[in-house]
């Protein structure tokens, strides 16, 4: 396959009906390793938020289990459109998803601003260190998935364009973001996370390169110091000079989708193996236009089947 040809089919698309094919080549072909990267800068952005800092910070999940908080968080989205949004299992992964959140007491603002930062941290990520930028269709289509979710999460006020999500948190991120220790240890052990992909030497050169790609009101909101000019260069340099190289390469086949691989999680997973303990012994709770008048309550599911490895490479 030539590297354009998909961004060919997909320009000939209307993201409005065909969104979640277009994520999934944005997600699985196109750029899914850039995609992860954008969705773990995201992880970091929330964290400048001392009342969502403050929260995490609580429930120690990051400093007890912190690759398993990560790889769970990623592997729910996954879930969701794996079969379709609205599919019997995409459903069922929004509820479990509910059930999570159900035990906090967390502002529908600081929702909106969670979500909006998984729409927005990987577009900006793409666009500055992918091998290309995103297309338009390919800009809103990740927009209709992050408001597809909101919708099935039952959060207000959720956007329908990117240019509104881009809006939403930019605005919040202005307002909310401050300095707390709460941020500070909780980026932490994030880094921690994100360093151990490595080997031990390269650890703390690997955190240096993830704090060379943030911006300045983000590290003071954290409460680091940003890396020295040249570093920064020097990390920028390099990946665009892995775009240019993944620009002269063809484009992933059609049979090689690149899905998730949990650490985990190395023999497979299930919706049942994701989230906090507790939260398998909550009932689930219904969606949001599953609870609209005459509408059936929401049965329980059954435990869905297991994801083989081989299957997520």
């Amino acid at each position: 396959m030539g590297r354009y040809s998909r961004l060919r089919r997909i320009q000939k698309m209307d993201p409005r009906q065909d969104f979640e094919q277009i994520y999934r080549w944005i997600t699985h072909y196109e750029f899914p390793r850039d995609y992860l990267y954008g969705t773990s800068i995201a992880f970091l952005r929330d964290y400048g938020v001392p009342r969502i800092s403050h929260l995490l910070d609580r429930t120690q999940e990051f400093e007890r289990a912190g690759q398993k908080r990560y790889d769970d968080t990623v592997l729910i989205a996954y879930e969701m459109v794996r079969e379709g949004m609205d599919s019997e299992h995409g459903r069922a992964a929004a509820r479990h998803l509910n059930r999570i959140h159900s035990r906090y007491q967390i502002p529908n603002e600081d929702f909106l601003y969670v979500l909006a930062t998984t729409v927005v941290g990987p577009k900006r990520w793409i666009d500055r260190f992918g091998w290309r930028r995103l297309s338009e269709q390919e800009t809103e289509s990740l927009a209709l998935v992050g408001r597809r979710t909101g919708e099935m999460m039952g959060i207000s006020g959720v956007p329908d364009t990117y240019a509104a999500f881009e809006l939403l948190h930019d605005d919040y991120e202005r307002e909310m973001f401050a300095y707390d220790p709460a941020n500070r240890r909780v980026a932490a052990a994030t880094l921690r996370i994100l360093a151990s992909w490595y080997p031990a030497p390269l650890r703390r050169i690997a955190t240096r390169v993830t704090l060379a790609v943030l911006d300045e009101p983000l590290l003071e909101a954290l409460g680091f110091r940003p890396e020295p000019r040249r570093l920064r260069a020097v990390v920028h340099h390099v990946f665009r000079t892995r775009a240019a190289l993944i620009r002269l390469l063809p484009g992933r086949p059609e049979r090689l989708p690149r899905t998730p691989k949990p650490r985990t999680y190395p023999f497979g997973w299930t919706l049942d193996d994701l989230g906090p303990h507790w939260a398998h012994s909550r009932p689930l709770l219904p969606l949001q236009d599953e609870s609209a008048p005459g509408a059936a309550s929401a049965p329980e599911q059954s435990p869905t089947p297991r994801v083989p490895h081989q299957e997520t490479r």
